[in-house]
């Protein structure tokens, strides 16, 4: 098999796509599309974000401190294309998308309802890198929809369509390679 030797660049795909809610107080609420994320720490449960400075709602996460990381399904994938390429100055994107925003536990920023999993974060470290300042935060709440539980309280997630994000462009996860150790499980 040939290979190619191109110059230095960010080639870590796929990626998570996310959408991060944020607000100030007195202000309309403002989604940004974050393809940037991962979980950093289980114990505490911790992620980060990384978001350029001039995007609207870098100012807004860096004052209050807070914001939702809601995952993205497949019937989201066009408000999350939307919210990542429209700003938050010029228009309100929970309106523009029909997206409903839902009052979060223990962080001021909503949530936004149609999504299966919103996690409440508190910064606890910015990181300016570059083009981008990392976010380092704290998840404080997680809120799930009921719809992925089943009788016995078991979280599907995996049947949600969850979205990624590759080289550009969007995609379904969707076939089940095995579960986590099944490399070494012994068969029956």
């Amino acid at each position: 098999m040939a290979k190619q030797s191109w110059k230095p660049g960010n080639m870590l795909y796929p990626v998570p796509v996310v959408m991060v809610s944020c607000q100030r107080d007195k202000e309309k609420p403002n989604i940004i599309t974050v393809a940037w994320a991962g979980t950093i720490c289980s114990n505490p449960p911790m992620l980060s974000i990384s978001v350029r400075p001039e995007r609207y709602s870098y100012a807004m996460i860096r004052e209050t401190g807070e914001f939702v990381v809601n995952l993205v399904t497949k019937s989201l994938a066009r408000a999350a294309d939307y919210c990542g390429v429209e700003s938050g100055r010029k228009v309100d994107k929970f309106e523009q998308m029909k997206l409903t925003p839902f009052a979060s536990k223990l962080v001021k920023a909503p949530g936004i309802l149609e999504s299966p999993v919103n996690m409440e974060c508190r910064v606890t470290e910015v990181k300016e890198l570059g083009s981008h300042h990392m976010f380092l935060a704290e998840i404080v709440n997680v809120n799930i929809s009921e719809e992925y539980l089943d009788e016995r309280g078991k979280f599907h997630l995996n049947h949600a369509g969850m979205v990624s994000y590759s080289h550009g462009e969007y995609f379904v996860l969707g076939e089940r390679l095995g579960g986590f150790g099944f490399s070494v499980k012994k068969r029956k």
